[in-house]
């Protein structure tokens, strides 16, 4: 079973950047990582994810160009790169793992992102 930790959450003014952290406690090679975000009173989104098989990865419409998601399969860490953050980017950031199609099986306790205005 794959455990998940993410950091580098904080709080932030609007316009600047922030690098968020997943370490696997074991390889996740073979496996998707995605990172999720979820705002109050909001459903739970994915903010990125990135294949194994093909290497790519996938953005929110919402977050394309301002963020950049870094998969490091050797050191079993994932990152999300956050730029240009404004206050609707506010939320718990979530990063998971799945190891086949369908539902990702595998989260993180969340690390809080506060942008302010």
């Amino acid at each position: 079973q794959v455990q998940l930790a993410e950091s580098g959450g904080g709080l932030v003014q609007a316009g600047g950047s922030l690098r968020l952290s997943c370490a696997a406690s074991q390889s996740f090679s073979g496996y998707y990582m995605a990172w999720f975000r979820q705002a109050p009173g909001k459903e739970r989104e994915i903010v990125a994810a990135s294949s194994w098989q093909t290497g790519n990865i996938y953005y929110a419409e919402s977050v394309k160009g301002r963020f950049t998601m870094y998969r490091d399969d050797g050191k079993n860490t994932v990152e999300l790169q956050m730029n240009s953050l404004n206050p609707e980017d506010t939320a718990v950031y979530f990063c998971a793992a799945k190891s086949g199609g369908g539902a990702y099986d595998y989260w993180g306790q969340g690390t809080q992102v506060t942008v302010s205005s």
